[in-house]
């Protein structure tokens, strides 16, 4: 090596160090190219989809690993002063340590945008995609929590201050570490709540939920936390062991199908057949139903008026929100326009007459 180093008039060598650190940037970058490069000419008849997903999580990560891995073996044969090689060599493996943290994070995210693809949730019967998804991406998060102990483990190893740091870090990266040196902890609690929901599955994300006086989707399920979208665009942030301690609501467990209800006010003089045949005339002249259920039924009376409930089906909850609207405006423009007279109304009866005297 040194002779070669020689023969190219390189004898300083720093000025080798300089140069073949610049090589070994442009050997990533040509690596990198080729690799994608073939593939995507592989595939030129076939979905080029997944080498794209493959291409956004590998592309940085490898230009960094190759020049690294390069320089690693270069160095010992550039001869530096020991302490200044010593020096480049702790430099070099720790950013491969980093670079392969990287690459192995990128690898874990990779799989679960594989099965995305394969799971897709733009659908409106899309339980089966949503219960994946869920799992999937708790799973994820689990690993990628691992990859990050042990490399910071590894990264903290390379250093002689702070090596006793990096052999706690990874011995609590095990799973036998984590559960004996955390199983007293509120975290670990978090964390055992957060396996059982996602394998257990109360909740997914995607489900229109009822919690706290409050309607919305779930949106994240994290480590510790949930997110909550709430209708009005707010985010409710809840402790994940809520979901397995508190009552809650859950609208789409099984089915994102769901029943709707309106309630009507009206005099008793009201005919009933007549409301019945609007309320079936205007569900059928919207999409927002889903041509399943359709009930009207007198469910209470009172002194004044009695009590008429319409029951409606629809396809999830934010379209049975829309399409209660939609009923109880145009049921009560009906009844305004049609029978002014059928609305509540309070009578009174004069039981004595009045007698005038001349």
């Amino acid at each position: 090596m040194i002779d070669f180093f020689d023969s190219l008039g390189l004898e300083q060598p720093y000025v080798r160090l300089v140069i073949f650190t610049f090589l070994s940037i442009v050997i990533g970058i040509i690596v990198r190219y080729t690799f994608f490069t073939t593939l995507f000419v592989l595939n030129k008849k076939d979905d080029r989809g997944l080498i794209k997903l493959l291409e956004k999580r590998f592309s940085g990560s490898i230009f960094l690993f190759i020049p690294m891995l390069i320089m690693h073996n270069l160095i010992p044969g550039f001869e530096l002063s020991n302490s200044f090689t010593e020096w480049l060599l702790l430099i070099s493996e720790s950013l491969i340590i980093v670079s392969f943290t990287i690459i192995a994070i990128r690898l874990v995210y990779f799989l679960q945008d594989v099965l995305n693809t394969k799971f897709k949730v733009d659908r409106a019967d899309n339980i089966k995609e949503r219960q994946v998804l869920t799992q999937v991406t708790f799973i994820r998060k689990i690993i990628v929590f691992l990859i990050v102990m042990i490399g910071l483990s590894l990264f903290l190893l390379q250093f002689d201050g702070v090596r006793k740091y990096g052999a706690t870090f990874l011995t609590s990266a095990g799973v036998a570490g984590i559960i004996i040196g955390l199983a007293a902890q509120k975290t670990i609690g978090n964390l055992l709540a957060g396996v059982q929901i996602a394998f257990t599955q109360p909740i997914k994300i995607g489900d229109a939920v009822f919690l706290e006086n409050e309607w919305g989707w779930i949106e994240e399920i994290n480590l510790t936390y949930v997110v909550v979208r709430i209708w009005d665009r707010r985010r409710l942030v809840l402790p994940i062991t809520y979901f397995t301690e508190q009552t809650y609501q859950n609208w789409t467990r099984n089915s994102a199908d769901i029943l709707g209800r309106v309630f009507l006010y009206t005099d008793y003089t009201i005919p009933i057949e007549v409301l019945r045949k609007e309320f079936e005339a205007i569900l059928a002249s919207t999409d927002l139903w889903d041509k399943k259920d359709q009930v009207l039924q007198i469910t209470d009376c009172t002194e004044k008026s009695m009590e008429v409930r319409l029951l409606m089906s629809a396809k999830d909850s934010p379209t049975s929100w829309d399409l209660r609207c939609l009923v109880r405006e145009k049921m009560l423009v009906f009844i305004q326009e049609k029978y002014p007279n059928s609305l509540p109304k309070t009578r009174l009866q004069m039981n004595q007459s009045l007698e005038f005297k001349d």
